[in-house]
């Protein structure tokens, strides 16, 4: 007779449990092109650090869908999938902040704000699992879209200077667009308006577990 250990174990490991394992796995990689960039070339390192993120991106979207239509869902994925979103772009965004100084003076509020959000969701979370109907939170349709709004951010943080330094000369107004790159900007703003939001709303629905737990 199998061990029952070992059958939830192959439960967990599914096929969209090994893509949020595999983009956990890619989380490093990215941030070390981000801060190297700088070193092994101005525009190779974000290249590749884009491509990393895209790749780790895509598998966000595979696991849920595959898991959606093949009836793979399982607490685990619901735990893992939300946690392996924030050590992506907090990551990522704390690499960017680190390597690039054009946009260091504001983009380190849009960092904060994003922080902040998921120490306080994760804080949460951590309360409603050990509340007494051990309810698993999976990640909801506004937590999607500002994980989406935020992917976009950080890929325009990374593409858009390789962008502008093939078609602009150097110049004001090279410089300008390496410190206001437009959709940098935008992206930002939604980025901080979403993440805001979806606390606001998470808070709404669950924070009844904060009282239960007093």
């Amino acid at each position: 007779m199998p061990d029952s250990n070992d059958t939830g174990t192959k439960k967990r490991m599914n096929l969209p449990n090994r893509l949020t394992l595999f983009r956990l796995m890619l989380v490093p990689f990215c941030v070390l092109f981000i801060v190297l960039e700088g070193v092994i070339g101005e525009d190779l390192g974000a290249v590749i650090a884009a491509v990393i993120f895209a790749v780790a991106s895509v598998t966000d979207a595979l696991d849920g869908k595959i898991a959606r239509k093949y009836n793979l869902i399982t607490d685990f994925g619901k735990f893992l999938d939300p946690l392996a979103d924030k050590f992506l772009v907090i990551g990522s965004m704390t690499a960017i902040l680190y390597s690039y100084g054009s946009i260091r003076s504001w983009y380190f509020w849009v960092v904060i704000v994003v922080i902040f959000r998921e120490f306080a969701v994760t804080s949460l979370r951590l309360i409603i699992v050990s509340s007494e109907d051990h309810t698993v939170v999976a990640a909801n349709m506004l937590g999607k879209i500002k994980t989406t709004v935020q992917i976009i951010n950080v890929l325009s943080v990374l593409i858009e200077p390789v962008i502008y330094r093939l078609i602009f000369p150097e110049g004001e107004t090279l410089d300008f667009l390496l410190r206001w790159p437009p959709l940098t900007v935008i992206s930002s703003f939604l980025t901080i308006l979403f993440t805001l939001w979806s606390l606001i709303v998470y808070f709404r629905t669950y924070g009844k577990y904060i009282t239960r737990s007093m």
